[in-house]
């Protein structure tokens, strides 16, 4: 994970020694060696995918002429709210590594304290979801576009919604690979520990406006980011509401940075006008720094 990138972008690699100098860690060897087992604990996972998206826009930056547009709006889901911190200047990069690695270690002791899932819903609304939820038990946690929504709770509840979202009408249920009830109550234990670390931390004015996963609205000063991510943890992620306000804001070209192309699928599902692209590694990073160039 993240190997090539070490390899062929000074940039990029600088990123990857940083975030084992701060977290005084070799973060870097266990995502690029493995073991895998070890990669996937929330602990490791969370700062690597993000050691891994911040790398990926450095690789841009670096490849990139100097003249580049300016960005609108700095977005992410979930863990990606705080890459979304760093890249506006809201976090230094060491700070945000140790957040977010504070936050995986905070998560997955909520997680072994009580066992919890997530499940994406697929083409039910969020009326019929909700009501769902209060049958079961579960809690809506992402919105991210029309037709996917995921929920998330105790696994015997969760199994109890998937089983009754199927009955409603739902065209799939789809169990997560991850390892807790995330963006529910049950992290409610990981919330205090990380309104310490996140009072610990200095947070600055974007340079331009966060797009907030709660309210899918803009954030303009520290403060106000700093509110959100205490609340964010256990509450909704409004995806879709999120990049309908970037499109108000006169957004119309979406770069997802890091591994996989989970969130342009899901612009895509929300405005099909959309124009989307990826940065994952240096050719990518070649090609769309060509293409934004042009914007």
């Amino acid at each position: 994970m993240g190997l090539e990138l070490y390899k062929t972008s000074r940039r990029a690699k600088e990123i990857f020694d940083l975030v084992d100098t701060s977290l005084s860690f070799p973060l870097s060897k266990l995502m690029f060696d493995g073991p895998t087992s070890e990669l996937e604990k929330t602990i490791n996972s969370q700062p690597a995918i993000m050691a891994a998206s911040l790398a990926s826009l450095a690789a841009l930056e670096e490849c990139a002429p100097c003249e580049q547009p300016e960005p609108v709006a700095f977005a992410g889901h979930s863990l990606g709210e705080y890459t979304s911190l760093v890249a506006a200047g809201v976090v230094d990069l060491a700070d945000g590594f140790r957040l977010v690695r504070e936050r995986g270690s905070l998560m997955q002791r909520a997680a072994e304290r009580q066992s919890g899932g997530m499940a994406a819903i697929i083409g039910l609304d969020d009326v019929t979801l909700e009501e769902v939820c209060q049958e079961t038990g579960v809690e809506i946690a992402n919105v991210n576009s029309d037709d996917q929504i995921v929920i998330s709770g105790d696994r015997i509840a969760l199994a109890r919604a998937m089983d009754l979202a199927s009955a409603r009408g739902a065209r799939k249920t789809i169990p997560l690979a991850v390892a807790g009830a995330f963006h529910s109550q049950l992290m409610a234990p990981a919330q205090e520990g990380l309104c310490q670390a996140l009072g610990q931390t200095t947070f600055r004015e974007p340079k331009a406006p966060i797009v907030a996963n709660l309210s899918g609205q803009k954030l303009t000063t520290g403060e106000e980011i700093k509110e959100e991510l205490k609340n964010q943890l256990c509450n909704c992620v409004r995806w879709k509401q999120s990049v309908e306000c970037m499109i108000d804001m006169g957004v119309s070209t979406f770069v997802e940075f890091g591994p996989g192309r989970v969130l342009t699928s899901l612009v895509k599902r929300i405005d099909r006008q959309a124009k989307t692209a990826n940065v994952g590694d240096v050719d990518s990073a070649q090609k769309v720094a060509v293409q934004s160039s042009s914007l």
